[in-house]
């Protein structure tokens, strides 16, 4: 057993302070430990105030009796210059903005051994696939699943004058003139296949139906309440989007304008639909979005919230019951989101 010497508090408080510089939590643990053994505290004690082994104590113990402070210290301190610094952790991050292929490399998804290689290449020192993966978590890196776009073949300045005006009538929305995002959703009985937890060397299994069916939902998200307007069909054709302009019309009676924000897709500007607008007598108007701009139609998070929540893995024989649980959400959506109690109200007078 070292001989730990006692010290006044003063000093065990330069103690504490040193590790708190040192700006590593393990080294500021060991001095932790070195101030509280050198307030005569037992190395069980210790242990058991700082929520350590008692082995942990049992070697800074040893440490501090034989090399004092400095034995606090992580050892490699004294390896010569730190390969993995915050130069190096800025580096990475910028690689990380591209793809292998920006930088001349054939292989077009980043491996940990293929950012060693490109990291050496700017100038730093090779690091093991290892050390890669820690400078990954510091710098809060994730390995995730690109998303899949298309860009928009507007001009970039039609391309932002066109969202710039969908921005400002949305933000002049008025119980008179209402603003909504609509767009329709595709339900399919084979389940959409998603990442779930499930323990290690196990793969759940999703037993599909084999024959698919589909329904389709049209909905309209009222950008001011968030308000849910939805109807349903088994074909996504021009009737099912005038089913829910008329929806909307029957809903919204008090309304003078009701505006829709909505895409390009051939259904929303048919000659049915056209018709169908036309009998409204100007009391609803359409505002197409640029083409393929889906992250500007805030409805598109509505679908993102229902396939996470039901149609993913989802383990339903039969479509009706997937429906039923489509439906259900729907409608525990608006009870979630309305930001107004008394459109609140009036859904639950109306269910």
């Amino acid at each position: 057993m070292e001989n730990i010497p006692r010290l006044p508090a003063h000093r065990r408080g330069d103690l504490i302070r040193l590790g708190r510089r040192s700006g590593d939590p393990n080294t500021f643990l060991r001095f932790l430990v070195a101030a509280r053994l050198t307030a005569g505290l037992s190395r069980n004690r210790v242990a058991r105030q700082i929520g350590v082994a008692v082995s942990t104590v049992v070697r800074t113990a040893q440490r501090f009796a034989r090399y004092g402070v400095d034995g606090l210290y992580d050892r490699r301190r004294s390896n010569g210059q730190r390969k993995v610094d915050d130069l190096f952790h800025q580096h990475l991050g910028a690689v990380l903005c591209g793809t292998p292929q920006d930088f001349g490399w054939e292989r077009p998804t980043w491996t940990r051994e293929l950012l060693c290689l490109e990291i050496e290449r700017r100038g730093f020192l090779l690091v093991s696939p290892a050390t890669m993966g820690r400078a990954l978590k510091t710098i809060c890196a994730r390995h995730g699943r690109p998303k899949p776009i298309v860009l928009c073949p507007w001009p970039k300045q039609q391309r932002l004058a066109r969202l710039a005006e969908i921005r400002s009538l949305v933000a002049a929305a008025t119980t008179s003139e209402p603003v909504f995002y609509s767009d329709e959703v595709d339900i399919h009985l084979n389940p959409k296949i998603g990442p779930d937890w499930m323990l290690r060397g196990m793969q759940r299994q999703i037993v599909t139906p084999g024959k698919n069916e589909k329904h389709y939902f049209a909905g309209a998200l009222d950008a001011n309440s968030g308000k849910l307007s939805w109807v349903r069909g088994e074909r996504k054709r021009s009737d099912l989007f005038c089913q829910l302009l008329w929806r909307l019309a029957s809903e919204y009676r008090g309304a003078r304008r009701i505006h829709i924000v909505l895409d390009n897709y051939i259904i929303h500007s048919s000659k049915i639909t056209q018709r169908c607008v036309a009998q409204f007598g100007g009391r609803i108007v359409l505002h197409f979005l640029p083409p393929y701009c889906p992250d500007h139609n805030r409805i598109e998070r509505v679908w993102l919230d229902l396939h996470a929540n039901v149609t993913r893995n989802h383990r339903c024989p039969t479509m009706p019951i997937l429906l039923k649980h489509v439906v259900a959400f729907l409608h525990a959506y608006n009870r979630r989101h309305l930001r107004k109690p008394a459109l609140r109200h009036a859904i639950r007078v109306a269910a």
